[in-house]
């Protein structure tokens, strides 16, 4: 046969490439239960359809050549039902997955083409961090910052990380840069390796405390989601693409409209207690309104009194931000107020349009909001939502207080707004505003109390927002599935893709 040497050598190569770091390494993970790279590829992605770019790379140095096939990271592209994709896979078994001049170079190739040719960029995490001695000495400090434009992002296509493993340098930074970021349990993400922490600090430190999910999930809101294992992840992975466009220049696809929906719509009042005091879980109010199953709660364990959340309304991606009374009675703490502006800068970004659900009692005031700069969190907030050119529709259920009522899409912050017959809308709670405005206690003098709370209650009711054209709309509740559709609808009309005007936010402050 022609070619029988040559062809002989890429037979060779591709095996030695798709060995990676080694059969006694791979076994080792699988009696971990923990997917290797290029089976993380084939869960993740639709059958036979990856293409690989730089399997043959090698490190840099002799004396790594030929111990670092691929490099240590699997890249290329690949389509996620039917749509492409850029991934990047690190494989640990290779090096630790460090990076590298040459496996840098594959990263920004697949980056750079995602972007510029409006495709989702995958990126699945594990790595060791910097590759040494690479990165020592001047030369080491020569090949850093060699793309200007690697940690800059313009949100040109959805970014979306899993961590699933020991997760340092660069699959830090990246996973901090994008979009939706899920992490298996047991995996880790931080600056430095908890071995490299304990050095330079001179103490002992555990990984999980260093960079675990519960710190990601709880703390710092750097992670969306943690799952149990690295099946999870990819599929949530795939999951979440279903809600996306492929690109900022288009919409997100449009799905199919699960059975019974609108029969759960009817249901809302089942759901949602008559007492105006009474706690509940605004995410089950949401489940009757939106598309059945569709909810997709992004950061459900950071922020609680507020919940961010993709679903559909008449298979049409929205964006959720929802007052949540179950946790601090809806009170917005600092948390929930960095929540909401990266999920505005999020939607925006992608032409998602936005839909509030409100009910709260205002913003959780006291000195540690003061300490962790709440004034400042408030109007980023607010900037963020006056630069928003979604549509955007608001939904009062209840309580609207104060500032936060512009926060929630209140006056001209949204591009319509109903009430619930029961919502109440003021400055604060009228039971506390008697007090003072009035200085009048219920404990004193309750008939007078009574009297002046009255009178508060009726200035701030939904009939007068609706008299005054503040409020749109007063829904039977059980309609707001439909009016929301319809308003969608028309918003929908003539210009569907954002000005992203918060394309180049921040990805965290």
């Amino acid at each position: 046969m022609p070619f029988d040497r040559e062809l002989g050598e890429l037979a060779d190569r591709t095996r030695t490439a798709v060995a990676m770091g080694g059969e006694e390494k791979l076994a080792r993970r699988r009696s971990e239960g923990v997917l290797n790279a290029r089976e993380r590829l084939d869960r993740l992605l639709d059958a036979d359809s990856f293409v690989e770019f730089g399997m043959f790379a090698r490190g840099l140095r002799p004396e790594v050549q030929d111990r670092s096939p691929a490099d240590g990271k699997v890249a290329g592209f690949g389509r996620i039902d039917g749509r492409p994709v850029g991934v990047i896979s690190n494989d640990f078994t290779v090096l630790g997955a460090s990076s590298s001049v040459v496996n840098g170079k594959k990263m920004r190739h697949v980056r750079e083409t995602a972007d510029r040719r409006g495709m989702p960029l995958v990126l699945l995490g594990e790595s060791s961090g910097a590759r040494m001695p690479d990165r020592m000495g001047a030369s080491g400090r020569a090949i850093l910052g060699q793309d200007p434009l690697e940690f800059r992002r313009l949100r040109a296509s959805p970014w979306v990380s899993a961590l699933l493993g020991s997760c340092y340098g660069s699959s830090t930074w990246y996973g901090c840069m994008s979009d939706f970021v899920v992490m298996r349990k047991g995996a880790t993400m931080a600056v430095a390796s908890s071995r490299v922490t304990s050095m330079a600090i001179g103490q002992e430190v555990d990984p999980e405390a260093l960079g675990g999910w519960e710190l990601h999930t709880g703390t710092t809101g750097l992670v969306d989601v943690a799952v149990d294992s690295d099946e999870e992840a990819l599929h949530l992975v795939r999951r979440v693409l279903s809600y996306l466009p492929s690109h900022a220049g288009e919409t997100a696809p449009v799905a199919a409209v699960p059975a019974g929906s609108e029969e759960m719509s009817r249901t809302v009042l089942d759901v949602f207690p008559e007492s105006r005091s009474a706690v509940y879980d605004v995410r089950t109010v949401i489940g009757c309104i939106a598309d059945r199953d569709s909810l997709f709660e992004l950061k459900p364990r950071w922020g609680k009194s507020l919940v961010t959340a993709l679903a559909r309304m008449n298979g049409h991606t929205v964006g959720i931000i929802a007052n949540n009374p179950k946790f601090k009675g809806g009170a917005i703490d600092v948390d929930a107020m960095n929540k909401a502006t990266s999920f505005l800068v999020f939607c925006d970004s992608f032409n998602i349009p936005l839909v509030f659900f409100v009910d709260q009692p205002g913003f959780l005031i006291g000195i540690e909001g003061e300490k962790r700069g709440a004034p400042g969190r408030i109007m980023n907030w607010m900037n963020a939502l006056s630069q928003v050119t979604v549509p955007k529709l608001s939904i009062v259920m209840r309580k609207s207080y104060g500032q936060a009522y512009l926060n929630m899409g209140g006056g001209r912050y949204s591009d319509a707004l109903a009430c619930w017959p029961m919502a109440d809308l003021g400055f604060m709670a009228p039971s506390l505003a008697v007090n003072v405005l009035h200085g009048v206690k219920e404990s004193e003098d309750p008939q007078r109390f009574d009297e002046l709370k009255a009178e508060l209650a009726r200035d701030t009711s939904a009939w007068a927002l609706a008299g005054l054209y503040e409020a749109h709309e007063v829904l039977d509740p059980r309609d707001t599935r439909r009016w929301l559709i319809e308003l969608l609808a028309l918003h929908r009309l003539g210009k569907a893709v954002s000005e992203h005007r918060l394309a180049n936010w921040p990805t965290s402050y």
